[in-house]
């Protein structure tokens, strides 16, 4: 297997890989009292940064000794299975094509991560794969077997992918970068998913510069009360 690049497996002691603890320290206690097992990371628009944060995210979960499975999602445009330097076979052959999703999921080299990657793309529209009755059995049947489900999905403004999943999960963090994304557009991506019935656990700020952190991008987690979680350095 080829050595993966991902920041929070090549240097843990990094102040970016600390900062997805963070990250998943918020995640743990945003939903104290209730199953929180199934988590969409999505962003507003494409290009944001989601599939490397939750990579990054999956990660630093399988270090704390969770067993995590990560989930692509994004049919659309797949990227697990390339961040990972594995085959793209996976989700999409299970819902459409009735494999044994247990023979499609694969190790990813760090210790209590796996990936189901997307699968080729079989249908013209995902969408109506990510909201089948399949999907939830899917979900459903491999809960058991995880600590932490992580899945991957497209941006929320172009497409309905997240939002349709979204309320078959149990809640869901979006990504926004600053400068990048209007509010006008954040605000009708969240509008769009609660109207889905999505359970939104906070969102994460990506790409903003700030003086004191001597040339890093900043990210920073915002409960979804508006109160401030935890940051991410890059």
């Amino acid at each position: 297997m080829e050595t993966i690049t991902l920041i929070a497996d090549r240097d843990a002691k990094s102040p970016v890989a600390e900062a997805y603890r963070t990250i998943r320290t918020n995640i743990q206690f945003s939903n104290v009292g209730q199953e929180l097992k199934t988590i969409i990371v999505t962003s507003a628009t494409p290009n944001e940064g989601k599939s490397t944060t939750i990579s990054n995210l999956a990660v630093v979960m399988a270090q704390a000794g969770h067993k995590v499975l990560l989930m692509d999602c994004d049919m659309r445009n797949p990227t697990q299975h390339k961040l990972f330097k594995l085959t793209n076979k996976g989700l999409s052959n299970c819902i459409s094509a009735s494999e044994e999703v247990r023979e499609v999921i694969q190790k990813t080299g760090i210790e209590n991560l796996e990936l189901l990657a997307s699968g080729p793309v079989a249908a013209p529209n995902p969408s109506e794969l990510l909201g089948s009755k399949r999907m939830e059995q899917l979900l459903e049947r491999l809960k058991p077997d995880y600590d932490y489900i992580l899945i991957d999905t497209p941006p929320i403004m172009p497409v309905t992918d997240a939002a349709v999943l979204s309320g078959k999960v149990d809640g869901l963090v979006m990504l926004v970068s600053s400068g990048e994304v209007t509010p006008a557009a954040a605000k009708e991506a969240k509008q769009r998913l609660l109207l889905a019935g999505a359970h939104i656990l906070g969102v994460i700020l990506n790409k903003v510069e700030l003086a004191h952190t001597h040339g890093y991008g900043y990210y920073y987690y915002y409960g979804s009360d508006g109160t401030s979680g935890g940051d991410i350095r890059r």
